[in-house]
């Protein structure tokens, strides 16, 4: 903002205060909806009262509202520009000379650099208050739980064995995880990698400490042997406390800066990343998306009030958006199905947006 003039920066702050208005519109739309669903989700099967409802609404909407930051800028950037063309400050603005590409290029860099504050504060931020979220639904419905099953699989591995991991029943409580009812199937890959099962350990508690799962009231077996059983046992373990939970979350669920050890882990364990590929690429997309949303705001609201049709072109804007947002999943259901790349579904939809913004501005403008 330093090295802007006067008007880029007038126009820019313009455009970031419709970014905000429009930031409280949609995230008190989405409160409220989380907020009457978690009440027929919990209140209805736990004992808790509307503050307790409350609380899991502000833990649940972070990162609910992330998702729909696109819009913000979309709609805040139609706004602003809208604004700003009805009260002929951009007319004025064109007639003195200045190219239409003078303030909306600052707005699209400011666009992209919130979009990296997003990826690099906001997400994170949002990925713990929704294991939180998960800890106190939990936590609230243990009771209505209590009689269903609650089956748990979690896989450990390294260059040399492999641990598929099952349990009845688990708890979180001071970020440390406890599983109840174990059983362990311990493989060791032979000289041609593949997995040879060796043995099979029962256990009534498994509790992950610091590099190792230690293991209580245990019987363990191996084939063509008699069972052997001991009060304690410590297996290694290549995950952490975070990293198991991860591994019972959505790739949604996962901080940026855990995406990449939440793929080798993944992978170690024998198991496809794609999921967890797929997302790093789609958090490494947004701050171009975010900019491209800003360019297509400026595009669909530049055209002369006087000439009438505004309205029109500014509806096709926020059109023309949903599209987007559901191409941008369109294309990621494709990837996970596997029928396109990672790298494509991911980038695709902010550079087609992107395109689309610059070559409507290009017909429209002429320097």
């Amino acid at each position: 903002m330093m090295g802007l003039g006067r008007i880029e920066r007038y126009v820019v702050g313009y455009m970031l205060l419709g970014v905000l208005t429009w930031l409280a519109v949609i995230s008190s739309v989405v409160m409220l909806i989380q907020f009457v669903e978690l009440t027929g989700q919990v209140g209805t099967r736990a004992d808790v009262g509307a503050d307790s409802i409350l609380g899991l609404t502000v833990l649940r909407a972070p990162s609910l509202i992330q998702i729909l930051l696109p819009f913000c800028f979309l709609f805040g950037g139609i706004s602003a520009f809208v604004g700003l063309n009805r009260r002929s400050e951009l007319v004025a603005m064109r007639a003195a000379g200045i190219s239409a590409w003078r303030f909306i290029l600052p707005s699209a860099l400011a666009a992209f650099v919130l979009g990296v504050v997003a990826v690099g504060g906001i997400n994170p931020l949002a990925a713990a208050l929704n294991a939180r979220f998960e800890a106190e639904r939990s936590r609230m419905m243990a009771n209505y739980m209590a009689d269903r099953p609650q089956d748990i699989w979690l896989r450990q591995g390294d260059d040399s064995s492999q641990i598929v991991i099952h349990a009845k029943a688990r708890d979180t409580r001071r970020g440390v995880v406890t599983l109840r009812g174990v059983s362990l199937f311990i493989y060791e890959k032979n000289e041609h990698g593949t997995p040879v099962f060796r043995r099979r350990l029962e256990a009534g508690e498994a509790t992950l400490m610091p590099g190792f799962w230690r293991l209580k009231d245990v019987r363990e077996a191996t084939a063509g042997d008699s069972s052997i059983r001991s009060e304690s046992l410590s297996i290694r373990s290549t995950l952490d406390a975070e990293a198991a939970m991860e591994r019972l979350a959505s790739p949604e669920a996962i901080a940026f800066w855990r995406l990449p050890k939440a793929i080798q882990l993944t992978e170690q364990a024998g198991f496809s990343a794609s999921g967890y590929r797929l997302r790093l690429h789609q958090l490494l997309a947004t701050p171009l998306l975010f900019a491209a949303m800003s360019i297509l705001a400026a595009a669909f609201s530049l055209r002369l009030a006087r000439l009438g049709g505004l309205a029109g072109l500014a509806g096709a804007g926020v059109a023309l958006g949903f599209v987007m947002f559901f191409f941008n999943q369109f294309a990621g259901a494709l990837a996970k199905a596997d029928i396109i790349p990672l790298f494509a579904a991911a980038w695709a939809p902010a550079v087609v947006a992107l395109l689309a913004g610059v070559t409507l501005l290009c017909y429209t403008e002429d320097g």
